[in-house]
């Protein structure tokens, strides 16, 4: 099948001005415009939409933006072949895509690393944060996923905070040259019991600490619905620090609409106080098949109905 070539509604006026009727109709049926227009990006991942667009990549990537979406996010980029994250990054260009976050380096889940104050666990979080500096100018990405990891029971929180504070600091200092920003997620105690980073205040606190535009907040909405609730009010609170948003009912950690939280306002208030940036699909579908991934667009389709 030959590839689907996107140009936007705007450049199509002055881009085919010079070209006959022949050449005009040919072109025209090369190009496939996205069905919709959200009023902010939101960013699906691989394997959302598989059974539509089948297992390739690139056919998957075709058909986010085929439906209207203008990110895309991926948190095992760094483990894909270079060949494919050159070719999805091209994909990306071609469909006016924003490439969104992927996990920047190991993340230690039942063992302290960060929080240690360890030398050689900090040199291999600063070695994966080279690595993954050359990732993101791979694939056009600004954005880098960091869990500072497992609590270290042997000592006071504060000690952990200073020598979480610290590496922070130490990687902040490599990515802001490059214009690139790890962003930290809090997650819940639910799924993640025992990880020394969850609340949006705390993520606040370090960041102020680390005090560099190379360390951001990840709000993920799911997790800080279930770790700490009045949503709207702590995303006021940290905004300043926000860098990026991702997304996920509760309960289950399925699309929007199909567990208790209020997606539409929230989606309302972002984009009310002027975000840009990327909101990250981390969820599953509610419902097999492609009946099940329909579901998934439909709901950020009501969802994002909020003008």
């Amino acid at each position: 099948m030959k590839r689907r070539v996107f140009i936007q509604k705007g450049a199509l006026s002055g881009s085919f001005l010079a070209l006959g009727g022949s050449q005009l109709f040919a072109m025209q049926n090369e190009i496939k415009l996205p069905q919709r227009t959200f009023n902010l990006h939101y960013a699906p991942h691989l394997g959302m939409f598989k059974n539509s667009a089948g297992d390739d990549p690139i056919a998957q990537l075709h058909f986010m933006a085929d439906q209207g979406f203008t990110a895309f996010e991926d948190n095992e980029m760094r483990n894909r072949e270079v060949a494919l994250q050159k070719k999805m990054a091209q994909v990306m260009q071609q469909r006016n895509m924003q490439m969104g976050v992927f996990v920047a380096h190991k993340i230690y889940w039942t063992a302290p690393n960060l929080t240690s104050g360890k030398l050689d666990l900090r040199d291999e979080f600063l070695k994966d944060i080279k690595a993954s500096i050359e990732v993101a100018k791979r694939v056009g990405a600004k954005y880098m996923t960091v869990v500072p990891g497992y609590v270290d029971m042997s000592q006071n929180i504060n000690y952990q905070t200073a020598h979480v504070i610290e590496s922070l600091k130490q990687a902040a200092g490599l990515l802001e040259p490059e214009d690139l920003v790890m962003v930290l997620e809090p997650l819940n105690f639910y799924n993640h019991p025992g990880l020394f980073l969850k609340e949006s205040a705390q993520a606040f606190q370090i960041c102020k600490a680390v005090d560099s535009p190379a360390c951001k907040i990840l709000f993920d909405i799911y997790h800080q619905q279930i770790q700490e609730g009045n949503l709207l009010p702590n995303i006021d609170a940290c905004w300043d620090e926000i860098a990026y948003f991702q997304m996920g009912d509760n309960p289950g950690r399925k699309e929007p609409t199909t567990g208790e939280i209020n997606y539409k306002n929230i989606f309302k208030h972002i984009h009310s106080k002027g975000f840009k940036g990327i909101l990250g699909m981390e969820h599953g579908n509610s419902q097999p098949g492609i009946a099940g991934e329909q579901a998934v667009i439909d709901a950020y389709v009501a969802c994002d109905n909020f003008l």
